[in-house]
């Protein structure tokens, strides 16, 4: 009873002292950083100033790789749902083949097509050695004239027309001319993995959970030996090979059923490579998917990702002021759609979204319509 309450004391002044030592390390961090001359978002960049050292002079290196490395890839499970799953679903029948033949290239049609798109389309850059008047300030590291919704990207080192970010799996700058590009890859691949999903069910489920005996394999070999039972129902060992000879009985037939074996159960590479395409697609639901809902978030309020920084401190700045602020650039959810996916000019749904499209945005990208533009007309766009 006494070392119980030794050892629950002993704890208690162990949490005592953690607690008490971070709190001193808090106390520290504030007196070093909320002061005249520094506070702590300024403490965390001069701490970070290393690692944006790295990824400014380092990831234009390491695009090309991620560009062969999505390649590869999108060929790998590519290749093995046709490896696997095309047998499967002919086996179903032609019409289920047909269905999941003409969804997944289609799928697979639009993936490749954005991407490449994405990927070799230059996001838009402002002039140079040109007077523009539609300059609202000058970039502070490239010193030339910045219009607005223009930011300057430190890995590209050039300033990029309405920049949202700049994507290593592109090797390139997610802005003004390929954004478009870059949110229906991302949505377009999101949808071949939940496809994927759902019609690889049926195949996990076959080759993955479910025994087959011509897999099984004994760890241990059995240990026993043949047993009788006596007229008192006790188990009596049989020591010899013949010991029913004395009795003069017939020899036993027995009809077993020839156990018929499965074809169809995958090789040990077949079931790698299911796993490889599970993991694989539930990732990229997961990653990608959650980016895709990040980004159409944004589209929807009509900003970009690096605006919405912005917006959101010069929201916070204002209402302090106890004023609203309002995005000049949401005409709201449906209109803000339109206006990114290139819904104008008389350009349909199916031809410009559902099927690949070449189709520029609207403009130089060099100005941008606003919700105070007095010209504006409700039809468009």
């Amino acid at each position: 009873m006494v070392r119980i309450t030794w050892r629950g004391n002993s704890t208690q002044e162990l949490l005592s002292s953690c607690r008490l030592r971070w709190s001193y390390m808090k106390h520290c961090w504030h007196s070093l950083t909320f002061n005249a001359h520094m506070n702590s978002s300024y403490a965390s960049d001069v701490c970070m100033t290393p690692i944006f050292w790295v990824v400014d002079n380092y990831t234009h290196c390491l695009g090309p790789f991620f560009v062969i490395g999505v390649a590869c890839l999108t060929t790998a499970v590519v290749s093995i749902a046709y490896w696997i799953g095309f047998p499967f679903w002919l086996a179903k029948g032609q019409l289920a083949l047909a269905f999941v033949l003409i969804v997944g290239n289609w799928l697979l049609l639009n993936v490749i097509f954005h991407y490449i798109m994405a990927v070799i389309t230059p996001p838009g850059h402002p002039p140079e050695n040109v007077l523009l008047v539609e300059a609202v300030t000058m970039c502070g590291k490239c010193v030339t004239p910045k219009p607005p919704r223009t930011h300057h990207c430190s890995v590209c080192n050039r300033c990029v027309l309405k920049m949202d970010h700049h994507c290593p799996w592109l090797n390139n700058c997610v802005g003004y001319g390929n954004h478009r590009y870059f949110f229906l890859y991302m949505l377009y691949t999101t949808l071949g993995c939940l496809f994927l999903i759902l019609f690889g069910v049926e195949i996990g489920y076959k080759y993955l959970w479910l025994d087959h005996g011509e897999n099984w394999t004994e760890l241990e070999p059995l240990v026993g030996q043949p047993v009788k039972f006596n007229l008192s129902g006790h188990i009596i060992p049989v020591t010899h090979p013949h010991e029913y000879d004395e009795f003069d009985l017939p020899a036993a037939v027995h009809n077993l059923p020839t156990p018929v074996l499965d074809t169809d159960a995958p090789s040990p590479g077949r079931r790698r490579a299911l796993w490889f395409m599970a993991f694989t697609n539930v990732a990229v639901v997961i990653a990608l998917g959650t980016l895709c809902s990040w980004h159409a978030k944004l589209i929807t309020r009509g900003e970009t990702s690096v605006e919405s920084h912005i917006n959101e401190a010069e929201r916070k700045r204002l209402l302090k002021e106890q004023r609203i602020y309002i995005n000049p650039y949401n005409f709201g959810a449906k209109k803000n759609w339109k206006i990114f996916l290139g819904l104008v000019r008389g350009r349909s749904f199916w031809r410009t979204v559902l099927l690949p499209s070449w189709h520029k945005p609207e403009g130089t990208g060099l100005s941008f319509h606003t919700v105070h533009d007095a010209a504006l007309v409700d039809e468009w766009p």
